[in-house]
């Protein structure tokens, strides 16, 4: 008898949790889960409804949680060349990720620097997977 396969629909339920080319599906930031199929964030069991241009800024910044990362930066690796959508100006994009956020409670999940740019802001104790 064959054992059922094993379905990697939420973090952890797949040894890798990543395709057949062992790209990583999710990435986890505190209460948010990132998904890289639905190109959304959820919390709990709740979509938010992100842009692709704000899933993909979002993705990015949990890519060095805790790091600036600047305008510059994520216009040139995320906005350009984001599933062959245009974003429009990253400040704008990063604000509406942040309401969506902030309707699930999580407005302080994206952090602006004083230097400028952007970081998300995780607790460390937060059970963070960080790419591999």
């Amino acid at each position: 008898m064959n054992a059922p396969l094993p379905s990697c629909h939420f973090p952890g339920s797949c040894e890798e949790a990543g395709d057949e080319r062992g790209v990583r599906r999710f990435r986890e930031a505190g209460d948010l889960t990132l998904d890289r199929k639905h190109r959304d964030g959820r919390v709990d069991d709740r979509w938010l409804g992100l842009s692709p241009c704000e899933f993909a800024l979002l993705w990015r910044l949990a890519e060095q949680p805790g790091e600036r990362v600047t305008a510059g930066q994520l216009l040139s690796e995320v906005c350009l060349v984001t599933f062959g959508t245009a974003c429009g100006a990253v400040p704008e994009e990063i604000a509406g990720a942040r309401a969506k956020l902030a309707a699930a409670g999580l407005a302080q999940l994206i952090g602006g620097e004083p230097a400028g740019g952007y970081v998300l802001d995780v607790p460390s104790a937060s059970g963070l997977i960080r790419p591999g």
